[in-house]
């Protein structure tokens, strides 16, 4: 038994009184916020831009525990009987039309977590929009002040910073656009997973999405901090 079939089963256990044989679903959810809980420092470093290998390594970290949780619940073991309400916890999306379609007992617990997952994802990709376009006003703003105020003079060996041009500002408005769209394909990737990692996905895209929702409220309440202090100081 790997280690992280001992700890979901262990937590599992520990749901069971109250949540019978979905306590190993309601484990793999409870596991997945641990393992984002202790991610947490390099999500923030990431957002902060502290360096460009933070930004992977939320990512990258995540990829042995979902292989470990496919592997689990596909090559057989003690996890591979538990149960989502009435899908098992190794089935496919496929396997579920054969045992009663889209809207039988197994089909509706998968349509679920589409949906939840479709419901996220949305919220990932307006919040993407709005970013893009909010960068996208910010640009066209510095380059037009750039343009209008007067030419300073480089000091000495300093380079100068690159002007976006209108057709760069289009096509970073037009990517922005698109960008945001790639959360939906994690509906397809829960489609042909089984419904343990299709839960695994779930969790942590939306965790994902409200920390940086999280994040980013800190920023600009930061940010809001140093002018609320100079308009007091005024008065």
């Amino acid at each position: 038994m790997s280690v992280f079939t001992h700890l979901v089963a262990e937590l599992g256990r520990l749901l069971e009184p109250a949540l019978a044989e979905s306590a190993t679903a309601a484990a793999i959810v409870l596991f997945t916020v641990l393992v984002r809980l202790a991610l947490h420092p390099l999500s923030r470093a990431a957002f902060r831009g502290a360096t460009p290998v933070a930004g992977c390594l939320p990512l990258l970290l995540q990829l042995p525990v979902f292989f470990l949780m496919y592997q689990a619940f596909t090559s057989g073991g003690e996890l591979l009987g538990h149960r989502l309400f009435a899908a098992p916890l190794g089935s496919r999306w496929t396997e579920a039309l054969g045992e009663g379609g889209p809207f039988g007992a197994q089909g509706l617990v998968f349509l679920a977590l589409f949906g939840a997952i479709a419901v996220v994802a949305a919220w990932s990709a307006v919040r993407g929009r709005r970013s893009a376009a909010a960068a996208a006003r910010t640009a066209a703003a510095s380059a037009a002040s750039a343009a209008s105020a007067p030419k300073k003079k480089q000091p000495a060996g300093a380079a100068a910073l690159p002007e976006l041009t209108a057709e760069q500002q289009e096509a970073m408005r037009k990517l922005g656009g698109v960008l945001p769209l790639l959360s939906f394909g994690t509906l397809i990737t829960a489609a042909v997973v089984p419904l343990a990692a299709g839960l695994y996905l779930l969790t942590t895209t939306a965790w994902s999405v409200a920390e940086r929702a999280w994040l980013e409220y800190r920023r600009a309440r930061a940010a809001e901090q140093p002018a609320d202090g100079a308009v007091r100081s005024t008065l």
